[in-house]
């Protein structure tokens, strides 16, 4: 089964009028609470550094949104471990306040499709730098917000020696613990039992204490298909058939089309999967999706379900935002034992 894409897509797009965001906005973090769509946004102008930020628009229907200010919301810290872009946000609800867990580097990547893949700009430094500095790379932060407008950073989550992305929480706690969904790009070979980086799954009785907890392989890629190498994409969602989980796949080891698939997980045990679709739920079509700064790529990071009908945000091709929806028990239905 497939999910059915708005018509009307791409729902954002670059806007011209404003530098911050005139070259990208893409891969968005969506949250509805009482009868309005919040959507953080990635966005990006067109300087060379490629300074990433976040910025906020609102909907009443899911479809239609407006940008609340010509400001972004939430970007880099000069000085901070956040210091160089800010990405990716995927946001879930604790009692009144939203978490918001990001992307970060502590350097601008740089106009990255013009390198080879995988490669972004790294600082001069001396040789003693630490790697997260020497190598920019990719970790993850968590912020708090009560209003999508003031933000407070509690810190990073993931290892400083580790490319560390793709992290999400789960939106309530299970057997008593918070639970963390991550992809460790190193986590590969014999030691790991995987070929291809995996989505690992943690628990944790702080929101901020994971460092130091064990990391448990939750799925990994299928050699010679469209999954070979995988991350987790939405935070899980809660249904009456288990905690649905959308994550991505790229074929050929990561460097072909990014397509969307999902699984259901036991509610008690995370680490249980229940089904899953039997192939991909979504994935590149149209001139938005394929034709952007990475050709051939739909990345959900924001999805909500609303009267049985499952909303999933996805970025096309890193430049454009799509929306595409299904009847969530449908779409369970057709997933397969495993």
């Amino acid at each position: 089964m497939k999910l059915e894409k708005f018509q009307g897509n791409p729902i954002v797009s670059p806007n011209e009028k404003n530098d911050w965001e005139s070259l990208v906005t893409c891969n968005p973090g969506v949250f509805y609470d009482n009868g309005i769509f919040y959507m953080l946004y990635r966005a990006a102008g067109n300087d060379d550094e490629h300074v990433i930020r976040l910025g906020l628009a609102t909907s009443k229907d899911g479809f239609h949104f407006e940008r609340i200010s010509d400001q972004p919301v939430f970007g880099p810290e000069a000085n901070n471990f956040d210091s160089g872009c800010v990405e990716d946000p995927r946001i879930v609800k604790f009692d009144s306040e939203y978490y918001v867990t990001y992307a970060y580097r502590p350097f601008p990547p740089g106009q990255y499709w013009k390198f080879a893949h995988d490669v972004v700009k790294v600082p001069e430094v001396g040789a003693d730098a630490p790697a997260a500095i020497a190598k920019n790379l990719g970790n993850t932060g968590l912020a708090v917000t009560t209003d999508f407008k003031n933000f407070r950073r509690l810190g990073r989550l993931t290892s400083p020696v580790l490319d560390d992305r793709d992290v999400i929480l789960f939106p309530e706690k299970i057997n008593g613990q918070y639970v963390l969904m991550h992809r460790p790009k190193q986590y590969i070979g014999e030691k790991y039992g995987v070929k291809y980086p995996s989505i690992w799954l943690k628990f944790s009785d702080d929101l901020l204490n994971w460092e130091d907890k064990e990391s448990h392989l939750l799925l990994t890629g299928i050699e010679g298909s469209w999954e070979e190498k995988i991350g987790g994409s939405t935070p899980p969602l809660k249904t009456d058939y288990g905690w649905l989980v959308i994550y991505h796949g790229v074929e050929n080891g990561g460097l072909g089309y990014y397509r969307a698939g999902a699984i259901l997980l036991d509610l008690e045990n995370p680490l249980k999967i229940i089904s899953k679709a039997p192939d991909f739920i979504l994935e590149p079509e149209y001139d938005y999706e394929i034709e952007g700064y990475y050709k051939g790529c739909v990345f959900p990071t924001g999805n909500v379900i609303i009267n049985d009908t499952l909303y999933v945000y996805y970025g096309g091709a890193d430049k454009y935002i799509g929306v595409a929806t299904c009847n969530i028990h449908e779409l369970i239905k057709s997933f397969k034992k495993v």
